[in-house]
C-alpha cells in the first residue's frame, strides 16, 4: 500500500486545509500569517505583492496569486517545514547518463558544482544548443548525494515537458516529480522536482538547490510574483542558479554589482557556430495572405529548404496560422503540415508528431521559440518585424536550427517589411556570440 505524501516543503491557503489533510499525512504542520503589515500596507506572504482588493466586509485579499487559493486578511498560510521529513533515496542518487561532456562543458559543470557547494547565486549564460541541461547533471547528482533537495523550474510547460524525460533518463533510479498547471498526476514527495515557475508559489523554503531555466522568457521576465516565488521556494542557505542564452538587464546588473557570479559558454556542444540569420525584405505579404497567396520568394525558399530538412515556420499571430497553412498546402501538396499555438487542445500531440518526424512542416507562434529541440530543422520567421518578435525571441527562434552535429548549418530566415531594431540586435548578438566562439576554439 502506497503511503500518503507528506507535503514536505509545500504550502497551502487556509481554505484548502481540509482538502489537503485528506491527501497528505502532514507531519509537523506549521503556519504563519498570510499577510504582513509593512508601513501601513498589507503584503501577501505568498507572492510578496500589496493586497489592495477588498471583500464586501472590508477585509483585504490578494488578487495576484488567487489561482493558488484565496488569501484573506486574517488568514494563515500552512506549510510543512522541509527539515521535518527525510526524503528517501536522495543520498543514493546515481547519475545513469552515459554521455560525455566536452572540455568546455566540463568546466561549466564544475562551476555549477562549486556554486552548489558554496551556496551562491549564479547565472550560466550559454548559447542555444550548448547543452545546458547535460551540464547540470553532475551538480544535481552531487546535491542529492549530499542529501539536498533540487528543483528545476522553467516558465513554460513545453520546456518542463522537454526536460522531464531527459532528467528521468539521467537519473533512472530516482523519483522525480513533474508539476505544472492542469496536470492530473497526484503529487508525490521527491528529492528532485521539475516544475513551471508558477508552481514555485506552492513551496516554502523547500529546496537546497533551485535552477531556473530560460529566465529571460515570458511570463517569468519582469514578473514580480514569479520572482517572489523563486525567493520563497529556496531554503535560507541554498544555491540559486539561473540559465539563459540572452541575459536580462537585471541579471547583467546583478553580475556587475557582484550580487551574482557568472559563467559563459559561447559554443554549442558540437563545436559549430550558431547559424546566422538571412534577412530578407518581403513587401506586402500580409495583403497577399488575405488573398490566399504568399510571395513567391518565400514559397521558393520553403521548397528549397525542404529538400534537405524539415521546417519550423513562425508567424506573429494565431490568426496567421491557418491562412499560411492553406497557401503552403496548395504550393506543397505532398508535404505534411500542422499548425500549433499555446491554446491548441492538440498542442502536445502535434509537437510529438513533429518530433517523431511524421510531419515535415510545423507552423507555429512564439510558443515554440525556446526549450524544444527537433532533429534537422530549418527556421523561417514570417513577419519578423512584428512587435511580438523581440530581440531575445528572435535569438531563441534562430537557436532552434543547427542543434545536431550532423546538421549544424540548418538555415535561418527572417522575413520582414521593416528592418526593425529587434532584428538588427538579434543578428548582432548572434554574430557577437560566434566571434566569442571562434576565439574560444582558437584558444582550446
Amino acid at each position: 500500500m502506497t503511503s500518503q505524501p507528506t507535503g514536505v516543503g509545500r504550502q497551502w491557503a487556509e481554505q484548502l486545509l481540509s482538502q489537503i489533510k485528506a491527501d497528505y499525512s502532514l507531519p509537523q504542520l506549521k503556519h504563519r500569517p498570510a499577510f504582513e503589515n509593512r508601513n501601513g500596507v498589507l503584503v501577501c506572504q505568498r507572492c510578496q505583492q500589496v493586497a489592495t482588493a477588498q471583500l464586501p466586509d472590508g477585509r483585504h485579499y490578494c488578487r495576484q496569486c488567487l489561482v493558488f487559493g484565496r488569501l484573506v486578511e486574517g488568514d494563515q498560510l500552512f506549510y510543512v517545514p522541509a527539515q521535518a521529513v527525510t526524503l528517501n533515496g536522495a543520498k543514493t542518487a546515481k547519475l545513469t547518463w552515459t554521455g560525455q561532456l566536452t572540455d568546455l562543458q566540463t568546466k561549466a559543470a564544475q562551476q555549477i558544482c562549486d556554486v552548489i557547494q558554496t551556496q551562491q547565486t549564479h547565472v550560466l549564460t550559454a548559447v542555444t544548443g550548448a547543452g545546458k541541461t547535460e551540464m547540470l547533471f553532475p551538480g544535481i547528482a552531487l546535491a542529492m548525494q549530499n542529501g539536498q533537495r533540487v528543483c528545476i523550474a522553467a516558465p513554460r510547460i513545453d520546456v518542463c515537458l522537454e526536460l522531464y524525460p531527459r532528467i528521468q533518463a539521467a537519473f533512472e533510479h530516482q523519483t522525480i516529480m513533474l508539476l505544472y498547471g492542469g496536470q492530473t498526476a497526484p503529487y508525490k514527495d521527491a528529492a528532485l522536482v521539475i516544475c513551471t515557475t508558477h508552481q514555485l508559489l506552492n513551496f516554502y523554503q523547500a529546496f537546497d538547490v533551485l535552477i531556473v531555466d530560460e529566465v529571460d522568457a515570458f511570463p517569468f521576465q519582469d514578473n514580480p510574483v514569479l520572482a517572489a516565488g523563486v525567493k520563497q521556494a529556496v531554503r535560507p542557505q541554498s544555491a540559486l542558479i539561473y540559465l539563459t542564452a540572452t541575459p536580462t538587464k537585471v541579471i547583467q546588473q546583478a553580475v556587475q554589482t557582484g550580487a551574482m557570479t557568472t559563467s559563459e559558454l559561447p559554443l554549442r556542444y558540437h563545436g559549430y557556430l550558431l547559424p546566422e540569420p538571412n534577412c530578407r525584405p518581403l513587401r506586402g505579404w500580409q495583403q497577399q495572405l488575405s488573398r490566399q497567396r504568399l510571395p513567391k520568394r518565400f514559397l521558393q525558399d520553403c521548397r528549397r529548404c525542404l529538400a534537405q530538412q524539415r521546417l519550423l515556420i513562425f508567424v506573429p499571430r494565431v490568426a496567421d496560422l491557418q491562412p499560411v497553412q492553406q497557401v503552403l498546402t496548395a504550393w506543397l501538396p505532398d508535404v505534411a503540415l500542422l499548425t500549433v499555438h499555446a491554446q491548441d487542445p492538440d498542442r502536445l500531440a502535434k509537437v510529438a508528431a513533429f518530433r517523431a518526424e511524421s510531419v515535415q512542416v510545423l507552423i507555429t507562434t512564439t510558443i515554440m521559440e525556446r526549450g524544444v529541440t527537433f532533429q534537422n530543422v530549418g527556421v523561417l520567421v514570417l513577419g519578423a518585424d512584428h512587435r511580438i518578435f523581440k530581440t531575445a525571441t528572435l535569438v531563441q527562434i534562430a537557436g532552434r536550427a543547427g542543434r545536431q552535429k550532423a546538421h549544424p548549418d540548418n538555415p535561418v530566415y527572417f522575413y520582414y517589411q521593416d528592418y526593425t531594431l529587434a532584428i538588427q540586435r538579434a543578428c548582432r548578438q548572434i554574430r557577437h556570440q560566434n566571434q566569442k566562439g571562434r576565439r574560444l576554439k582558437c584558444d582550446v
